[in-house]
Parts: structure tokens; sequence; C-alpha cells
């Protein structure tokens, strides 16, 4: 195919529709609620995540919630006044050199800036999360006690500042909200030490308050924001410290137990049903009946001697390699369901999220299926 022969689709925005009953909210708004949830911070190395076309200071007026965003899914953002797609596979995965639309992501790409339509990426960093994309497929198989798979460290930040007495209460006061509400299990916490602050050459002495929070390290901007905007100094003296914690909370693929133990044949028509599955690639069952299942979203082979080493009796994931499956070796069953099949119900993930913050947003589902596979 010659360059000339190269088209896309734009289709004219059709005007929003009437939201004088709802809240005007932006892009951002949206975008970094999400972000609470889970932390571009948590994304892979070789990911993508985040706001991949549009501004972020926007108004939105609805938003359309997808696993890809493919052109499909673009035009049906048009056809139903959407200016925001939220997909979890970023469409933009590289870098982009050129935009000519000779392949379906530029092509994308390009349909969604001449139709003001923002694209917003939530990828690793939900599937690395506790109640991300795993913890969804593990309510869906109804998995109870139900943990991380892989646990791993997380980056925090500490925050120290001097203060004097009578201004600490409203400045830890002013900081502690930035921080708060996001993660449980971080300390999100503020600790005041009462000293004297000697000032050279003149050796005047004052009461003051060190404050030390410690907080998850992608809220630095907005606390550092917080923390000049309500110190009594105009150019206030901090300290930053990087710290590390190790966390159950943040991790790769989820192992939970069935409420009672199944036979493998019932197991698989459970598995079919509970993630619309059309087929199963599996090893050779070692057991007449599981009980314990460890779940991986997407590409999750890597976790094999994780699962095995806690004792999952049958492994979910996608994308196994021919060879990767004689890995098994006879200490777990793999089953493979097909990328899509496990990651499709994130549209439903993320709408739940949303509509929980702002439960007047039009946030709604993608009714095009993005699976390019087919099954005969």
């Amino acid at each position: 195919m010659h360059d000339t022969d190269l088209t896309y689709s734009i289709v004219p925005m059709k005007p929003p529709k009437p939201t004088a009953d709802l809240p005007i909210i932006s892009i951002r708004q949206l975008t970094d609620y999400l972000e609470t949830i889970a932390p571009p911070s948590y994304q892979e190395s070789y990911d993508n995540t985040g706001l991949l076309v549009g501004n972020p200071n926007t108004a939105c007026t609805s938003a359309l919630l997808c696993l890809d965003a493919t052109e499909a899914v673009i035009a049906e953002a048009v056809e139903k006044s959407c200016n925001l797609v939220v997909a979890h596979h970023p469409i933009v995965f590289g870098g982009l050199k050129k935009l000519n639309g000779k392949n379906y992501v530029e092509r994308a790409v390009l349909a969604a800036i001449k139709n003001d339509i923002a694209i917003y990426a939530i990828h690793t960093n939900l599937d690395n999360v506790r109640t991300g994309v795993n913890r969804k497929i593990a309510d869906r198989l109804g998995l109870q006690q139900c943990r991380v798979l892989q646990p791993r460290t997380r980056t925090l930040k500490k925050l120290s500042t001097l203060c004097p007495i009578e201004h600490a209460d409203r400045l830890r006061d002013a900081l502690l909200p930035v921080v708060q509400g996001w993660q449980n299990d971080v300390a999100n916490v503020a600790f005041s030490t009462i000293g004297v602050s000697t000032f050279a050459p003149t050796n005047n002495s004052v009461a003051e308050v060190r404050l030390d929070i410690v907080f998850a390290a992608h809220l630095e901007r907005p606390l550092l924001a917080a923390m000049r905007q309500y110190h009594p100094h105009p150019n206030p003296n901090y300290e930053l410290t990087t710290l590390e914690q190790s966390s159950e909370q943040i991790g790769s693929g989820m192992i939970g137990d069935l409420p009672q133990a199944m036979p493998i044949a019932e197991f698989w028509a459970h598995l079919k049903t509970a993630m619309q599955a059309e087929c199963i690639r599996h090893t050779a069952p070692i057991a007449e009946t599981v009980s314990r299942i460890a779940i991986c979203g997407g590409t999750g082979i890597s976790l094999l001697p994780d699962a095995i080493r806690q004792q999952a009796d049958v492994l979910v994931t996608a994308d196994v390699k021919y060879h990767q499956f004689f890995d098994a070796d006879q200490q777990i069953v793999i089953a493979d369901i097909g990328h899509y099949e496990t990651e499709h119900f994130t549209a439903q993930l993320l709408h739940s999220i949303i509509s929980e913050k702002f439960p007047t947003f039009a946030a709604q589902l993608s009714e095009v299926r993005t699976n390019p596979v087919g099954y005969v």
C-alpha cells in the first residue's frame, strides 16, 4: 500500500449533551483521582500510563471506559459525546515519530485529536494495586482470603520542615489532607518534635516545631505546594528523604481460595463462565480437585514460581508460550484463558471506581469488543 492510499475517518463531534444538572469536572480532576487509586509510580518500567492525548484542564463532558482505545472506540466516543476515553491499555506504547495514519495507533490518535477527545491510560499501575485488575478477577471467581501473589516494595518520602510553634497546628492541618485517603496502609502520618532553633550570627533562639510527614512519592508536588502556601515563612527550608516500605497492598498477581474444593472439570466450567472465556489452554491436571487459585491478568507466567511456592493448584493467566507450559512440571496447573479474557472486566472496575467518587458524572462502558483474537 502506498502512502497516498492511507485514510482515516474523522467524524464531527456531536455537541455535548445538556449537563446543567451535573457538576462540571475537568479531565485533570478525574485523572488525579484515578491516580490516588493507582499511582503512576506503580507502573512497570516499560509502561506508558497517564494522559496520552488531550489537555488536562479541559472540562470533561463524559468518559468512555474501555480496555483498548482503538479507532472504533474513538468513533464510539464521538457518537456518545464523550470527550475522554479511559483505557486500560495505552494506545501509544512506544514513541511516535510520525502521525500520518499509517497504522491503527496513528489513526486512533489522529481521530482523537481531530475530535477533541482525550485519551488516558491506566495500565500496570492498576494491575499492581490490591484493589485493581486482579482483585476484579478474584471477585468474579469467588476467591476468598485473597492476597497479592508477588508483593513488592514501594517508594515513600518524608518531608521535614521547621515551623514556629504558634503556626505548627495550622501547617500540619493543611498538609495532612493532601496525603490522606489514597492508601490506608501508608503511614500518612505527621510527627511533631518541639525544639529550639538558634540563628547565627545573632544567636537568637526561638521555639519551633520540626514537622515530619511520611507520604507516597507521587504526592510530592501537591504536598510541597501546600507547604509553601501555608508555611509562615515565604521561603521555608525543608528536607526530603526517600524511604522504602514493603507492602502487601501492591505487587503482581493475586492468590486466594475457592469457598470449597472443586473438581477440576467443574472448575474449568466455572472459569469459562465467570471470565466469559471461549477456551482454556491448560496443562494436565495433577489432582482431582482444586482449591487454591493464583491469578494474573494479562501476561503473568513470570509469577509461576510464586504460585508454586504458595501452593496454588492453578495459575490462571494469559499469553503462555508453548515451552512455558512445561515449567508447570507436575507441580501446578497452568491455565491460559486469553489476554482479553483476563482483563475485559477492567472497564467495569473503572466504572465502579469513578462512580463512587463522582456519582453524578456520566461514565459510560464501551460497547466495542476490541479483542483481536477470534476462535473457531
